[in-house]
């Protein structure tokens, strides 16, 4: 059965915030409508490498997006990739990274920002390029795409976290103060999402240190969290997915062909 996927990465969000700072989404793990899993993140901790794990199932050392600063289209096929294969429709409201993995690189804002092109990966797009730029506009880009277009799969990723923890630190009033934000953006789309039938998963790419930054071996650098809300989820209370394993579970959950590793005990 395909069913319609949105995606939410909140970068920079660690575990260990997630699970005391999300109320809204912990509602529903609470009702038994949703369940939380604790995902260990890949290495080189860092962004770009890891949407591409995200996105691509690819460990960074494999991908060769090994830092930040690889600023080339991917070598891999992604889930919009699968996606576009199966003719299903994509959208995305992102950093610009994103848009530099998948459309074209460099990202070149007059051109790229907003995105209506159905040739691409990434068919319809709102790509952002400030950390700063706020969630709330973040997620009104994500909702208008959605409105407007009904894709099948539709990344959101929100970097006002991962922007308050390099400022302030993992334990600072204002990093989790960030999340306790974004928890309260998703209360307004999340029921909404699930009435449309799309299945929700919301994770992130790294946690957050004390040092105000991530690239290393701690838990709170590398545990992130995984939310999966819908239809299509059973909640398995003992399911072990991996970060390598989201780009495969979103492509079985659209129903589009791949050759990713997978993690089909999540599934019903």
């Amino acid at each position: 059965m395909r069913h319609k996927v949105i995606l939410v990465i909140l970068d920079g969000l660690a575990y260990s915030v997630a699970e005391h700072a999300l109320g809204h989404l912990q509602a529903y793990v609470q009702a038994g409508r949703g369940a939380l899993y604790r995902l260990t993140c890949e290495l080189p901790a860092l962004s770009r490498p890891l949407y591409e794990c995200i996105l691509t199932g690819v460990a960074p050392i494999d991908s060769g997006i090994v830092h930040n600063g690889v600023n080339r289209l991917s070598n891999q096929r992604s889930i919009f990739h699968y996606a576009r294969a199966a003719g299903l429709g994509t959208a995305a409201a992102a950093y610009h990274w994103v848009s530099e993995l998948y459309n074209r690189s460099p990202f070149v804002a007059a051109r790229d920002r907003h995105t209506d092109a159905s040739d691409l990966p990434i068919q319809r797009g709102h790509f952002y390029y400030a950390d700063h730029y706020p969630d709330s506009h973040l997620f009104a880009d994500a909702e208008s795409l959605r409105l407007r277009h009904a894709p099948d799969f539709l990344l959101v990723h929100s970097m006002n976290i991962d922007d308050a923890g390099h400022r302030h630190g993992l334990d600072s009033s204002q990093y989790r103060n960030a999340a306790r934000s974004a928890d309260v953006l998703l209360a307004d789309y999340l029921q909404g999402w699930l009435d449309a039938g799309y299945q929700v998963l919301v994770t992130a790419d790294h946690g957050m240190n004390t040092d105000r930054s991530h690239n290393g071996l701690l838990a709170e650098e590398r545990e992130v969290p995984l939310f999966v809300l819908g239809s299509a989820f059973n909640l398995a209370p003992t399911a072990q997915p991996r970060q390598a394993q989201i780009c495969g579970l979103i492509c079985d959950l659209l129903g589009a062909a791949h050759d990713k590793p997978a993690c089909p005990e999540l599934l019903i």
